[in-house]
């Protein structure tokens, strides 16, 4: 097959895949990959692979093209293609919350200087760095990426890219329970989506209505919570989504339970879990069996509760999610107050203040914890975050987190 012909073919496969008849179009792809004669032909149909194979959730076969594509980079000696197949490799370690490979390979692209590519790439590999460390709970780093990749977004005046990281701050901020800010990004991804997104897949509305969802279910606005997820929900049903399937039935699940629903919410938790485990999304299942625990929690079984709780905390521990684990100490404290087990209370009290030290939630102006409970926060350029009423009390001292870290050891 010949560059002209590989060309054609590519281009009858995205139709089909535009067409939502993705298993067509992946047939085409895989018999360009084995016919084309053409390199560069062939990293584009990996690439087309990639793509496809992370929006249906296959992520091990994502993953193996990635390699592959690496492997077509290099034939191709061209520095460009090598950026874009790392920064492929990173977005697959990234979904098999291999989070620690995906930085690495993440550093590995932004080290690549001088491509014609990088300026195009790099609020992309930002953004999957970010999202990497907010797998890990480095929240300072996670905000520094989201940041720079917000940055590069508005420089190239890439709306798709600031869609997505705004969905991603939203998570962000979802997580330390600054509420307005949870709901004020997908809001406002969602405003790009009806401004610029006529041409757009429409996973980018699901993905801003989802995050949307979160936020109103945290809240407390459980109607314009469940209204979201639907919408979500029927995009992610209509185009395949597995992934999205899963955190929308998550979510789902989460808003029955903040209704005090559960028997409602438990066959909700039930199918995210097992498209979850499909997909190998371990971070969801981590999610998803916390809110089993809080199930458990209200029906006051609190030995099935420890149950779910131990299996989430295996996950937690081989991810090296520290706010998962931090929400594991915080129920097991709160189940062994309650079983009057003061021997465990005490370790769990001790454990999860060894958490929040480790992730240093808590402000650096007042010394109170920060992801308690809802708070408006605000970061400052040097990416540390703070109680939004400190800040405005303390004037404009600078960070106070900053002069800590330059004090040398031997003057404290």
């Amino acid at each position: 097959m010949g560059q002209d012909q590989t060309k054609q073919q590519i281009e009858k496969g995205l139709h089909l895949y535009q067409s939502n008849q993705t298993e067509k179009a992946l047939r085409v792809w895989m018999r360009v990959l084995e016919k084309s004669a053409d390199p560069a032909g062939r990293f584009r149909v990996l690439g087309c692979l990639i793509t496809a194979h992370a929006e249906m959730g296959r992520y091990k076969e994502m993953l193996k093209f990635a390699v592959v594509q690496i492997d077509t980079a290099r034939e191709l000696e061209d520095p460009d293609y090598l950026t874009e197949s790392y920064l492929n490799l990173a977005r697959s370690n990234e979904k098999l919350c291999e989070f620690q490979k995906a930085i690495s390979y993440c550093k590995t692209c932004l080290n690549m200087q001088g491509t014609t590519v990088s300026p195009q790439l790099n609020g992309q590999v930002s953004l999957s760095m970010g999202n990497a460390f907010l797998g890990l709970s480095t929240f300072q780093k996670a905000l520094e990426c989201f940041e720079k990749a917000l940055r590069y977004a508005h420089n190239n005046d890439d709306k798709m890219l600031e869609c997505r990281v705004c969905c991603s701050l939203g998570s962000f901020y979802a997580q330390i329970k600054d509420y307005e800010k949870a709901l004020f990004f997908p809001c406002k991804a969602a405003e790009l989506v009806n401004d610029y997104g006529k041409g757009w897949s429409l996973k980018y509305r699901a993905m801003s209505q989802y995050h949307m969802a979160v936020a109103y279910r945290k809240l407390g606005r459980l109607a314009d919570a469940m209204d979201c997820c639907e919408e979500s929900m029927k995009i992610a049903l209509q185009h395949g989504d597995r992934p999205l399937q899963a955190l929308c039935l998550l979510c789902f699940a989460d808003i029955h339970r903040s209704r005090k629903d559960v028997q409602t919410a438990f066959p909700r938790y039930e199918s995210s879990l097992s498209i979850m485990t499909e997909i190998g999304n371990r971070l969801g299942l981590v999610q998803v069996l916390l809110g089993v625990t809080k199930c458990w929690m209200i029906r006051k079984e609190l030995d099935k509760a420890l149950e779910s709780i131990e299996k989430a905390q295996e996950l937690a521990e081989g991810l090296g999610n520290k706010l998962g684990l931090l929400k594991l100490h915080c129920l097991c404290e709160r189940i062994y107050r309650t079983k009057g087990q003061q021997e465990e209370l005490r370790d769990h009290v001790v454990k999860f203040h060894e958490c929040v030290e480790e992730m240093e939630l808590y402000c650096g102006m007042c010394g109170e914890s920060i992801g308690e409970k809802n708070n408006q926060l605000q970061a400052l350029p040097c990416s540390h975050f703070f109680h939004l009423k400190c800040l405005q009390s303390d004037g404009s001292r600078g960070c106070p987190n900053c002069r800590r870290l330059s004090v040398k050891p031997g003057y404290v």
